[in-house]
């Protein structure tokens, strides 16, 4: 899950990727994907192709929030709950401080590599 709706984030632009492992302290929820977006018009689109995509695997949506601001918006899909947010959000709202003490977890991205960069 976590490769499909990283790659769907990175074909639409989606910088600063940070997987962490919350399943720990939340026990509903494995991974949060977080993604900046540079604009609310970027940040609608990362967030309508993950959807988009996780969908197309088989993956059912369980909740969608922040979609008309398109400032921070939340998509669950139970396992991985995905946050897009625009890059003035993310650095208020600082999830990577608030979950510092969770694992990262390392994204196997199912995009094809651009020459000269590496997969993350």
């Amino acid at each position: 899950m976590v490769a499909v709706a990283a790659a769907a984030a990175e074909a639409k632009g989606g910088a600063d990727l940070v997987a962490l492992d919350v399943s720990e302290p939340l026990p509903l929820v494995d991974i949060f994907l977080l993604v900046t977006g540079g604009s609310e018009r970027n940040v609608a689109a990362i967030a309508d192709e993950v959807e988009e995509k996780l969908l197309e695997a088989g993956h059912k949506r369980l909740r969608r929030e922040g979609r008309q601001e398109a400032r921070w918006i939340l998509l669950d899909f139970g396992d991985l709950v995905v946050h897009v947010f625009h890059e003035q959000e993310r650095v208020y709202y600082g999830l990577e401080r608030l979950w510092k003490d969770c694992p990262v977890v390392p994204i196997v991205s199912t995009a094809p590599a651009a020459s000269g960069s590496e997969t993350v």
